[in-house]
């Protein structure tokens, strides 16, 4: 298993369009994709899932991903939450 730490960066937080772009990252990898926060579990391949999380701005999210592509997985995520411009942010 690989894990990461990322920081939700947007005004809106972790919003509608910010989840489809994590959803649809996470999708391409066979590895499962989980992002915690607090207590909440969210898949990472679920957008209910991702939004049930309802992660605000400077929220800090626990990724973990097991599988074949494990290290390619975070590695996205970490990339997707560094971006500036996630979701026409």
């Amino acid at each position: 298993m690989k894990s990461s730490k990322v920081l939700v960066r947007w005004r809106e937080g972790l919003h509608l369009r910010a989840a489809v772009d994590v959803v649809r990252r996470s999708q391409g990898f066979k590895s499962n994709i989980l992002l915690k926060l607090g207590g909440k579990v969210a898949d990472a391949k679920s957008i209910l899932s991702v939004l049930i999380l309802c992660a605000t701005m400077g929220s800090l999210l626990d990724v973990e991903a097991a599988g074949p592509d494990e290290r390619e997985a975070v590695r996205a995520i970490e990339t997707l939450f560094a971006a500036d411009d996630l979701a026409g942010n």
